[in-house]
């Protein structure tokens, strides 16, 4: 039989020993998950921000633990690094998450121009020049002729007009706007 040793004791120096392990689901589910659902009853679209932001990027931490989750499991700290991480993210008095997003997110992701991406698939002859948009657009025109690209052109063009409706679906965005 051991003697000194409280019940009380030993748990306190669990707890202390797995701080990290006990505090995570605390500091990034249950806490967000109570000012999220707070935020949505609220009229204020910055709170709303500031925790859409958030799961944005607790979804980036938690594709990125399983994508090098071999890598990680050899990094010791990582556990607290990762809560002292998102204690940042979470704690509205520093506001990471909107510093995080509006500073390297949102430039990366939000194109201020619109891009059209077709898919053009590469020629089976490596060493040729490669499909571009022109390649391709001239090819249709010697299968099909002018007439009919020109006609094709035409199609897209009365499809792609919108009207002032079509518009309430889309979110612009202002530069000078910070939340």
């Amino acid at each position: 039989m051991r003697g000194g040793g409280s019940g009380a004791g030993s748990l306190l120096k669990v707890l202390a020993n797995n701080f990290d392990v006990l505090a995570w689901p605390v500091v990034s589910l249950v806490y967000p998950l109570y000012a999220s659902i707070r935020a949505i009853e609220t009229k204020s679209p910055v709170d709303d921000q500031q925790w859409l932001t958030y799961w944005i990027l607790y979804s980036m931490i938690t594709l990125f633990e399983l994508t090098f989750a071999k890598i990680i499991e050899w990094i010791p700290i990582w556990s607290y690094a990762k809560l002292i991480l998102t204690c940042w993210l979470v704690m509205p008095y520093f506001n990471g998450a909107a510093y995080v997003y509006e500073h390297f997110v949102r430039p990366t992701f939000v194109n201020r121009q619109p891009v059209n991406i077709w898919y053009v698939p590469r020629k089976k002859d490596v060493f040729s020049k490669p499909d571009d948009i022109l390649t391709a657009a001239e090819k249709y025109i010697q299968e099909h002729g002018t007439e009919e690209f020109e006609k094709m052109i035409h199609r897209t063009d009365k499809n792609t007009t919108y009207s002032s409706n079509d518009y309430n679906n889309y979110s612009f965005y202002d530069d000078d706007y910070r939340y």
